[in-house]
């Protein structure tokens, strides 16, 4: 099904829209705000736009002349062009989203082999359900992902003339050690893009990306929306219509189509946990482990990956507010290992338990 129409932005798509028209728009953006915002929402639109063929624009020229039906560079919605980025199926319209792969592949071939059919598993779930959940606590943008968009990169466009890539939550992108030539091929592509190609990178923590990132790209502040606009998106696509819950959900959104979306009950009981949990760590070897024995054993893919992504996030915080950043950095590490090994058939009793351990600095009990 296509995905939903987009809300809001008004004056942001008036300004990219007149880019187009004039052929002023950068080939490398990046859209900055809060999470839930609609920044990727935001992308796919301008990809539509950019491959748009309505009238004035028959092969979704590059160079200033398309300006769509409107004659403002907006997307027509009507060409084929456009219902394709809207049902996610256009050939020259590339999504990279952050990734948690359940497979691991061997050689380097391979490992861009599932990132590949991942992105592909995850795009045709996004075909289904459209008003998708956020990305887990250990979703990234593997060197795996960056080869395979280097490896599209180079192809020729399929319908048009113009090749688009939209990388979302762009801060997830992983250095890795002994891959630099694919980081900075990718690093090369922003700064210098191929004249039929455009990047949109999107990010809730601008201060997070790689600094040889921020400055090679346009950056764009997509701010929160009003809550009148909150409230048609809920009324419309969610059905609320109960003027109770639809004030109480408008409200919690803060601006944020987003928030409506993800799983509140998870998030919060996660971040809940996670709160517990290091109250367990600060006290001690005894209380660390009566709670790790307190979790339900083999339970990973539930409230103990919620609790591991709660810790990733209050981790991710102390690390933005600066500070002990070494400390921060290894914790980070160690709830990653955990997380890797909560997704086989670990118990999760002892993984806590060694975790606990591991941030509280191991005192025997």
């Amino acid at each position: 099904m296509p995905i939903p129409p987009l809300y809001g932005h008004e004056g942001i798509r008036y300004r990219l829209a007149g880019a187009i028209a004039s052929g002023r728009l950068p080939q490398a953006l990046l859209f900055e705000g809060p999470p839930g915002v609609g920044k990727q929402r935001l992308a796919l639109w301008l990809a539509q736009a950019m491959v748009c063929e309505g009238a004035g624009n028959p092969k979704g020229l590059p160079d200033g002349r398309g300006k769509g039906e409107t004659g403002r560079g907006e997307p027509c919605g009507k060409c084929q062009p456009c219902k394709l980025v809207l049902s996610l199926s256009h050939p020259d319209v590339h999504w990279f989203v952050p990734l948690e792969l359940s497979k691991k592949g061997g050689d380097a071939d391979k490992q861009v082999e599932l990132v590949e059919e991942a992105l592909g598993e995850e795009m045709a779930a996004r075909r289904q359900q459209p008003l998708y959940q956020p990305p887990s606590g250990l979703a990234s943008h593997g060197i795996a992902a960056v080869r395979l968009l280097l490896r599209r990169l180079v192809l020729t466009p399929v319908l048009g003339r113009r090749k688009v890539f939209l990388i979302g939550d762009a801060e997830r992108l992983v250095p890795q050690t002994g891959a630099e030539a694919a980081a900075n091929a990718l690093l090369k592509a922003l700064e210098e893009p191929p004249a039929d190609t455009a990047f949109i990178l999107t990010t809730a923590a601008p201060d997070s990306l790689l600094p040889t990132i921020g400055s090679r790209v346009v950056r764009v502040r997509v701010a929160r929306l009003a809550d009148s606009i909150v409230a048609v998106f809920a009324q419309q696509e969610l059905g609320i219509t109960g003027q109770r819950e639809l004030t109480q959900r408008v409200a919690l959104a803060d601006g944020r189509i987003g928030r409506l979306l993800a799983d509140g009950d998870g998030r919060a009981r996660g971040a809940d946990a996670a709160e517990g949990f290091l109250a367990a760590v600060e006290a001690g070897p005894v209380r660390r482990y009566e709670f790790a024995l307190g979790l339900q054993p083999f339970q990973a893919r539930g409230g103990f990956a919620d609790m591991l992504d709660g810790l990733l996030e209050r981790l991710r915080e102390r690390a933005r507010a600066g500070g002990e950043t070494e400390k921060v950095v290894e914790a980070i590490a160690r709830v990653l290992e955990a997380r890797g090994l909560a997704q086989g058939n670990v118990n999760p009793q002892l993984v806590a338990a060694v975790l606990a351990d591991d941030l509280g600095g191991g005192e025997p009990a």
